[in-house]
């Protein structure tokens, strides 16, 4: 009797423990880090589903034995009865939420939840364009229309460049130093770059700028490359997609396209024909390199051949060539 008495008050003092624990980081979610009442409502209801699992599982959720495989066994039950990757990576997080907070509150040493991976997220591709479709949409210019060189321009360029066309439209003639083979671009944040540019936009930004002399360029937009014959200024954003649009039709091409397509396929073409990732991020310009201290360690003429080198539209210009 006395024994089955010390056992009811054992487990009694357990269930306080674990429920002063969970009280407190509940708090915690309030007071530290400022959640409405709905979020912390909804982390309560994910962090029972763990509690619950490991009560199945006759274990303690505060008991220091816990191992990684625990967590995994915990996701791999969620999939069985259909919880999708998102609302599984949510679950996750607020259980290694809690696995943080009991750390930082001294009630555990370690973090078994350390090393805890999410369930990759489903990401919709973008569509691709062939070498073949890009040459489909240029075989669609009509050179002898007063727009036909630029718009052939403005195809090479992004799909030679990998440009956004924000950068396109931008493009000043004094950035261009097509005889060392290099264009500078004003990426994000008023970032400049240098970016390898082929033989083949080179020929086709010339044979525009042939074009482009005989138009009266409004006062201050002469420095730009890309100009509207009507207009007389640069081009704007949807102008381009505009003519890519028009081009990507008249090709008979059943895929969303637009300038963007160009940028994306350009790297996947640089990225399957081996060139190296990091040269690929700084032709880019992503925001994951600091683009300007970087391309200090970036050897320019190194980077321009490895882009030149495994760019289809330039293996194929100077095998013709």
């Amino acid at each position: 009797m006395y024994l089955c008495s010390r056992n009811k008050t054992k487990l009694m003092d357990a269930k306080l423990k674990k429920d002063n624990v969970l009280r407190r980081y509940y708090q915690y979610l309030r007071l530290e880090k400022s959640f409405s009442a709905n979020t912390i409502e909804a982390y309560k209801r994910d962090l029972q589903k763990f509690i619950a699992f490991l009560e199945i599982e006759k274990k303690d959720f505060l008991s220091p034995e816990l191992q990684l495989e625990d967590f995994q066994h915990f996701a791999a039950a969620m999939i069985d009865v259909g919880i999708a990757p998102t609302s599984l990576a949510r679950i996750l997080s607020g259980v290694r939420s809690f696995y943080h907070y009991l750390v930082i509150s001294d009630t555990l040493e370690v973090n078994p939840t350390e090393l805890l991976e999410f369930p990759k997220h489903p990401k919709h591709l973008p569509d691709v364009l062939t070498v073949d479709e890009v040459d489909a949409m240029e075989s669609c210019i009509d050179l002898s229309d007063r727009e036909g060189h630029r718009n052939k321009a403005i195809i090479e360029t992004l799909f030679s460049c990998g440009l956004r066309v924000s950068e396109l439209c931008n493009l000043k003639m004094s950035n261009l130093y097509l005889d060392e083979g290099f264009i500078r671009v004003e990426g994000k944040g008023n970032k400049q770059r240098l970016v390898p540019i082929s033989g083949k936009a080179v020929r086709e930004l010339n044979l525009w700028f042939a074009d482009r002399c005989h138009i009266d360029i409004k006062p201050g937009e002469e420095d730009y490359v890309f100009v509207s014959h009507s207009r007389r200024q640069r081009l704007t954003r949807i102008m381009v997609f505009y003519i890519i649009k028009s081009l990507v039709e008249q090709a008979g091409i059943q895929k969303t396209v637009s300038p963007h397509t160009l940028r994306h396929s350009f790297a996947t073409a640089l990225l399957e024909g081996g060139a190296n990732l990091r040269a690929i991020q700084a032709m880019l310009g992503h925001e994951s390199i600091a683009t300007t201290q970087i391309y200090m360690h970036i050897d320019t003429t190194h980077l321009r051949e490895e882009i030149l080198a495994h760019h289809p539209r330039n293996m194929k210009y100077n095998h013709e060539h």
